[in-house]
């Protein structure tokens, strides 16, 4: 297979429907509208009133109205979720394609009534009948396969505004938030510098491939990579600042029209976490910051500096780093991912072969990496920037992790497969876990084993350090929005002082990135605010889950994946209590922290 960016596989979802323009696509569109139409017939047939408690308060007979809608809203989600995967499989790889952002926007406005019935009317219901609903889950059948469901939604009922307020705000949403995450997307996407490369040839690239060079070998790259990025984020800045004043501004007002304490109280029930298990595990993390210090500090010493500028954050081990072709890296995964659980394995290399996986950076095409799930055909899509180091190895696994979490869920229903930010990086981290560890084994001398290492440290300190840097960026930013709008030179301070407050010396002052704000799309998502610091207890759960992956060895291997099947139907607290973990106690993340300090201290000693 040749490495060339064009020729590196591409997706194939024709599986699905044949293409964005054919007629069973568009055919599949109109079937999404008659059954989300057939959901406001079952509300109006059935008297599911948001705002008046119903008449007959027999659990029975609620119980089965329920049912009935429940099984309707998993028919209908099912349905609208594979349409928009297969939407999404155009527009993330190519923003040009007016034809599928046209596309996107119908099927957003053709979903503003699902919202409207799942979140609004049925949500509103069950807030009416909230004393009765342990009765109502007891009723064998639907109800009782989506108690937690039907529990979770009593308790946020009581953070919703009048059934006119919330349906107003879901069809505003699509021009106001949903409209300036578009324009941050569509900016990220399109925005191109001149870059010169190794050979002094000038070409223009997109920044999703500038933004590789930040592990290039050469300091030379990595410094033309930082400047460009400075360069290109600093000229659309106050775009960016516009887009996130809207956003954040928006949410500020919902969460008080909500009721809502702040921002971070409707992120801690998205995450099914309480607000003591948060600030144990920042506490943990703040508390660990000397010991990353250690690695920013031992990393410049090797690279013959007192400390880090930014474009050395990414920096290799060193210049001749191994460098993994595709097949090489898909290779490497399946066959460490065989020695946790064949199954695993299995999964990986059906993943490759069927082109699920679109691999290659180019023009137009998304940044980063993620992994989405096309229930319609019980698949998941892969998207990588895949550049050839071990970090792209790392995210091969990592993506490949989340995959392997939708399949274990195969045959729960979408209601019951609704997983929290910080349970849905279990299995992604875990997988990458695997193949740090496969690869720090398989090490043939010490300058292969530091250069692995470097790769492990460098994602930990980002998932512990830098998350912790978002996360008070994005504090700040709402409680300062909730006073007035912020200009981009603003956003720019407040950015910069959060990562001296995390980084402290082991970066180099003169030299942040400022406009780490502008291009990281989490800070856009309107519906998910603080998607930040559920990665890091991603990260730490899933290394005390490994922790003990150690001990018990093959029997664990059922019980983790019972665990990711159930994900979408616990909190976060019960399902670690199954492995016997309290995550409410400071103790838990520190264990962890100090695994990933064993890392970091044979790393200094190499």
């Amino acid at each position: 297979m040749n490495d060339k960016n064009n020729e590196l596989p591409r997706w194939d979802l024709t599986n699905v429907y044949p293409g964005i323009e054919s007629k069973e696509f568009t055919e599949a569109s109109k079937k999404m509208k008659a059954l989300i139409a057939n959901i406001g017939d079952y509300i109006q047939e059935h008297n599911i009133n948001p705002s008046k408690p119903p008449e007959n308060r027999d659990p029975a007979y609620l119980a089965e109205v329920a049912a009935g809608f429940i099984d309707l809203a998993n028919e209908t989600l099912r349905f609208s979720k594979t349409l928009s995967a297969f939407i999404y499989s155009y527009v993330s790889t190519d923003s040009f394609n007016t034809t599928a952002q046209k596309a996107l926007s119908a099927w957003e406005q053709a979903n503003v009534p699902m919202h409207e019935h799942v979140e609004i009317t049925f949500k509103g219901w069950i807030g009416q009948i909230a004393d009765l609903i342990p009765e109502v889950v007891k009723k064998v059948g639907t109800c009782e396969e989506h108690a937690f469901y039907l529990q979770e939604t009593a308790q946020q009922s009581k953070y919703m505004m009048s059934p006119a307020e919330e349906s107003l705000a879901s069809e505003l949403h699509l021009s106001g938030a949903g409209a300036w995450n578009k324009l941050q997307r569509v900016i990220t996407s399109q925005l191109t510098r001149q870059i010169e490369t190794e050979d002094g040839k000038k070409e223009v690239w997109p920044l999703t491939k500038i933004i590789y060079l930040r592990s290039h070998g050469d300091e030379v790259m990595r410094k033309r990579g930082y400047e460009a990025e400075l360069d290109a984020w600093g000229s659309a800045e106050n775009q960016y600042a516009a887009c996130l004043n809207g956003i954040k501004g928006s949410v500020n007002t919902l969460n008080r029209r909500r009721g809502r304490q702040d921002a971070v109280h409707s992120s801690l029930d998205d995450s099914r976490i309480d607000r003591s298990t948060l600030e144990a595990m920042l506490e943990a993390m703040k508390d660990s910051f000397p010991m990353f210090r250690k690695y920013f500090k031992a990393k410049a010493k090797r690279l013959g500096k007192e400390s880090l500028p930014w474009w050395d954050v990414f920096a290799p081990a060193s210049s001749s780093d191994k460098v993994f072709t595709y097949e090489e890296a898909c290779d490497f995964v399946v066959d460490n991912f065989a020695n946790f659980s064949p199954i695993l394995s299995d999964y990986a290399r059906k993943s490759i072969d069927n082109h699920w996986i679109d691999v290659g950076p180019r023009e137009g095409k998304s940044a980063g990496a993620f992994c989405m799930d096309v229930p319609g055909v019980d698949e998941s899509r892969i998207l990588l920037n895949f550049n050839g180091s071990f970090d792209s190895v790392s995210t091969l696994a990592h993506e490949l992790g989340h995959g392997f979490h939708n399949f274990c869920a195969i045959g729960k229903s979408e209601l019951q497969q609704i997983t929290p930010m910080t349970l849905a990086e279990t299995a992604s981290i875990m997988c990458q876990t695997i193949i740090t560890d496969a690869a720090l084994e398989a090490a043939q001398s010490p300058e292969e084993k530091l250069s692995i290492l470097e790769n492990d440290l460098n994602d930990s300190s980002q998932v512990v350090v830098d998350i912790y840097s978002r996360y008070l960026f994005e504090k700040e930013v709402f409680e300062r929005r909730a006073e007035s709008e912020l200009s981009a030179a603003e956003f720019n301070e407040i950015m910069e002082n959060a990562q001296k407050a995390t980084y402290g010396d082991g970066l180099d002052e003169r030299y942040l990135q400022k406009y780490m704000w502008t291009w990281k799309p989490h800070y856009y998502s309107a519906g998910r605010s603080f998607y930040n610091y559920p990665y890091a207890f991603g990260l730490l759960f899933a290394t005390g889950l490994y922790a003990i992956y150690q001990e018990r060895g093959d029997d664990f291997v059922a019980d983790y994946r019972n665990l990711l099947a159930s994900t979408g139907e616990a909190s976060a607290a019960d399902l670690a209590d199954r492995f016997g973990i309290n995550i409410r106690t400071k103790d838990f993340w520190a264990n962890s922290l100090n695994v990933i300090g064993t890392r970091v201290d044979q790393y200094l000693k190499l």
